[in-house]
C-alpha cells in the first residue's frame, strides 16, 4: 500500500489541534491568576481570539466579495460566504465571552456601551447577509447582491474595532500608543490563543470550502440529471 499523501488541510487541522491543546495549558496552568478578578479573568484569553477572529473572516469575505464583482468567479463568491459564517460565529462567541466577562466586572450581563453597542449591530449585519443569500435563489443574482452588500457592510468592522477609542467607554482598552496593557506572561499567552485561533480558522475555512464546492457540485449534477 502506498504512503497517504499529506495535504494542506491535513496540516492545517492538525497544527490547530495541537495549537489548541498548548493554548489550554497555558491559559488555565501557565497564566498567572489576575489580582482583581480572580479565575474568570481568563475568559479573556478566550474573547480577544474570537473577535480577532472574527474581525479577520469579515476582511477575507470583504475581499472576496471584491475579487468577485472584479473577475465573476465562482470560487471568490463560495469563499465569501463561507468566512462569512465563521466569522458570525467567531463574533457570537465573543460577544458570549464578553458578557461572561461584562458580569464579572461590571455587574451585568450587558450594558448597551459603544462596543457592545457596535458588536450587536455588526451580528445583526452579517446575520442579515447570510439571510439575504437563502432569500435569492438565482446564482449570479445572489452572488451579485451578497457580494454589494459584504462590501457595504464591512464599515461595520472598524467602526466596531475602534469604538473604545472614538466613544467615552468603560470596555478596557488593551493596546494603547504605549503597548499592551499586561503583564509579559499574560501577553505571551494571549498572542499564543490569536495565533492558534487563527490557525483553527484557516483549517474551518478549508473545510467549509471544500463543503461548500461539493454542495454546488451535487446541486448542479441534479439539475442536469432533471433536463
Amino acid at each position: 500500500m502506498g504512503q497517504r499523501r499529506i495535504n494542506l488541510g491535513d496540516l492545517l487541522n492538525g497544527a490547530s489541534a495541537l495549537a489548541m491543546a498548548v493554548a489550554l495549558f497555558l491559559v488555565f496552568i501557565v497564566a498567572p491568576r489576575e489580582a482583581v478578578m480572580g479565575d474568570v479573568q481568563r475568559v479573556f484569553y478566550f474573547h480577544v481570539p474570537a473577535a480577532w477572529v472574527g474581525y479577520l473572516a469579515l476582511l477575507a469575505s470583504f475581499l472576496a466579495s471584491l475579487l468577485y464583482l472584479m473577475r465573476r468567479e465562482t470560487r471568490w463568491d463560495q469563499l465569501a460566504r463561507c468566512s462569512v459564517e465563521i466569522g458570525l460565529v467567531f463574533i457570537t462567541k465573543g460577544i458570549i465571552t464578553g458578557s461572561v466577562w461584562a458580569k464579572a466586572t461590571w455587574g451585568v450581563w450587558w450594558t448597551w456601551e459603544p462596543r457592545l453597542t457596535t458588536s450587536a449591530i455588526l451580528w445583526v449585519i452579517y446575520a442579515s447577509y447570510l439571510t439575504l443569500r437563502q432569500a435569492i435563489e438565482e446564482k449570479d443574482r445572489q452572488a451579485r447582491l451578497a457580494a454589494v452588500y459584504g462590501i457595504a457592510g464591512f464599515v461595520a468592522v472598524p467602526v466596531n474595532f475602534m469604538a473604545i477609542r472614538w466613544w467615552r467607554t468603560v470596555h478596557p482598552l488593551v493596546f494603547d500608543s504605549g503597548g499592551a496593557n499586561l503583564e509579559p506572561s499574560m501577553l505571551v499567552v494571549l498572542i499564543f490563543g490569536v495565533v492558534t485561533f487563527t490557525l483553527l480558522y484557516f483549517s474551518l475555512l478549508n473545510l467549509r470550502f471544500r463543503i461548500q464546492v461539493a454542495s454546488e457540485r451535487v446541486q448542479q449534477l441534479r439539475q442536469q440529471q432533471e433536463v
